[in-house]
């Protein structure tokens, strides 16, 4: 039922948003006369990889620096990419992707190799399902960028406060992921982009009704900043450091 749901979603979706993302395409290629497109390899379900369409959001060979996170000041961004990033547009050229069934509406976020090469044996549990245009994690931290600016090393900062939750948030996703479940996080996708307050409340509802433990959900109200938190598999950290982490206000 997932994959149908999928394929009818991808189809209708490029459909209707084909001439805007025609215009973006466009758009971008005037920029620099280069191609709009962008399609690096992403881990795939099992370990393997596919290539990701995205729109080019960056400067040519920008992904040849070597640095895998991008902050909101990243000066490798070009106006246009800001606009595509601010409003996830890359998002909707990913249907492709699930139309050819390299990814799922609702999963964890397609990662880099170099990133789940750092993965614990907990983590590895995220390639075991299709990758996806958005799930809990992607509603949580849609602000990475911000998170990450005035980074001096911002593929540093993202291990240190930023893939400890989102793993955890995709890995409770995966252990209790249904279709009403998906229909609901692709609800609060859509409203995250105008209203982030009311989704990340609706966010709040779901790990409330997953049984999540306390300090996940009050990471996710996003109401103060990130701390530093060792990665789902660590568990001999996380006993040590959560008790004095869930007594911090």
């Amino acid at each position: 039922m997932k994959r149908a749901f999928d394929l009818s979603v991808a189809l209708v979706g490029l459909a209707i948003a084909s001439p805007f993302l025609a215009a973006i395409a466009v758009a971008i290629w005037l920029q620099d006369f280069a191609s709009p497109f962008y399609v690096p390899l992403r881990m795939a379900r099992g370990g393997g990889d596919f290539r990701m369409v995205k729109f080019r959001t960056m400067v040519i060979n920008a992904d040849k620096s070597g640095v895998n996170s991008t902050a909101g000041n990243d000066r490798r961004i070009t106006p246009i990419g800001r606009f595509v990033r601010a409003y996830k547009v890359d998002e909707v050229v990913q249907l492709w992707n699930v139309l050819k069934g390299d990814m799922s509406l609702v999963g964890p976020r397609p990662q880099v190799k170099a990133d789940a090469d750092l993965y614990t044996s907990e983590e590895m549990r995220l390639l075991s399902v299709r990758p996806g245009i958005t799930d809990p994690a992607s509603i949580v931290i849609a602000d990475e960028g911000e998170i990450l600016k005035g980074s001096d090393d911002p593929d540093l900062l993202y291990n240190q406060i930023i893939r400890p939750w989102k793993s955890r948030l995709s890995l409770l996703y995966i252990d209790q992921s249904n279709f009403r479940v998906d229909l609901r996080l692709i609800t609060l996708t859509a409203m995250g982009m105008v209203a982030r307050g009311a989704a990340l409340n609706g966010v709040q509802r779901i790990l409330r009704d997953w049984g999540a433990d306390e300090l996940l959900g009050r990471m996710a109200r996003r109401e103060e900043p990130l701390l530093p938190y060792p990665p789902p598999g660590a568990s001999q950290i996380v006993r040590c450091l959560a008790p004095e982490l869930l007594t911090q206000h």
